[in-house]
């Protein structure tokens, strides 16, 4: 896989907020990032992982026969392709009247070891497919099957999801909040920034929950960056003992 993004720079960005990642790349001059009213299906899930696109376009009847050849059937190539750690990232252009994805599909690849499924569409079977093990993101349910409404274009080409851009190897992450996509040239620097970010407000949030206003302290000032300085010292010394 070209321009494949190593593991530790992965798990270092599971540990941000995905608002503390849109942050760090709009300071990155990257803004359209988090994608729109794409949700987990349940709470506590957390994935990372480069994408792993499949394009759906409107369906009709002459594109598609009755029975599936998961041979040639665009979207089972794709279950059968995805690769551990890569998260499923489905364009369905937004149009939630069938669920893209169902339970056994789901099942699937996350037995080949997928970290997560991500449409602007919908799921059927979501209630299975919360309880898989599998993150899994959508804007809706719907007990539609796929081919009611979308026909399987194309896997591993660039997409829109959610709004935005999503190319084959950037890294999707989710958290409760929802998705953001992360630029693969770029994801290196977003995780050494973003970790550095979330320290910095993990002392800030400490100061304004001492009662301290936001004046001087959000943005901070040269003497509140002072004081975290010295902070992240004491915090560093204290880590060494432990």
């Amino acid at each position: 896989m070209a321009n494949r993004i190593g593991e530790d720079i992965i798990d270092l960005l599971l540990l941000p907020s995905t608002a503390t990642l849109t942050s760090v790349m709009r300071e990155l001059g990257v803004t359209n990032v988090f994608m729109h009213r794409v949700e987990p299906l349940c709470s506590g899930m957390k994935m990372a992982g480069p994408a792993y696109t499949l394009r759906y376009i409107p369906a009709r009847q002459d594109l598609d026969t009755s029975v599936i050849d998961n041979l040639r059937d665009v979207q089972r190539i794709g279950i059968e392709e995805i690769a551990p750690g890569q998260v499923l990232v489905i364009d369905a252009r937004g149009d939630t009247r069938a669920g893209t994805m169902g339970a056994i599909l789901a099942t699937r690849i996350y037995q080949r070891g997928a970290v997560g499924v991500v449409t602007d569409g919908a799921f059927r079977d979501s209630p299975v497919i919360a309880e898989i093990g599998l993150p899994a993101y959508a804007v809706a349910m719907n007990a539609n099957t796929n081919k009611t409404i979308h026909h399987p274009s194309e896997i591993q080409v660039p997409i829109a999801c959610g709004g935005v851009a999503v190319v084959p190897n950037d890294i999707i992450v989710g958290d409760g909040e929802g998705v953001v996509v992360v630029p693969a040239s770029m994801a290196e620097k977003v995780a050494e920034m973003a970790i550095a970010m979330e320290e910095k407000e993990d002392f800030l949030l400490e100061k304004i929950r001492a009662g301290e206003s936001i004046v001087g302290v959000y943005p901070p000032d040269e003497t509140i960056i002072g004081e975290y300085e010295a902070w992240k010292i004491k915090k560093a010394e204290q880590e060494q003992v432990k």
